[in-house]
């Protein structure tokens, strides 16, 4: 038999087991719980990029040189996952939207 939801997850949620079924409620949760995980996520992605002066690539050594020459391969992919999870965290914040309607 299958373990009942954490009441505290419900009370974020929104839904109740009368709104939705079972089912479709372990659904939500499950979506929840992905964008609970995408907005710390990104608000760690945004706290690494650099800022005016240093950052990320002056962690990894890339002080005044790489600065002249541009962004670092790191700071890339970093874009790029941020994008990534900005994405997720928005497709996430839709869903849930459509489904606690």
């Amino acid at each position: 038999m299958a373990q009942p939801l954490p009441r505290s997850l419900l009370l974020l949620s929104g839904a109740t087991v009368e709104t939705l079924g079972t089912k479709e409620l372990h659904v939500t949760v499950v979506y929840l719980i992905i964008e609970v995980i995408a907005a710390l996520a990104l608000i760690l992605l945004v706290l690494l990029h650099s800022g005016k002066g240093g950052g990320l690539s002056d962690m990894f050594g890339g002080s005044v040189g790489a600065a002249a020459q541009g962004s670092t391969v790191v700071e890339k992919n970093l874009d790029r996952i941020t994008i990534v999870i900005a994405l997720i965290f928005f497709f996430t914040t839709l869903t849930l939207d459509l489904r606690l309607q």
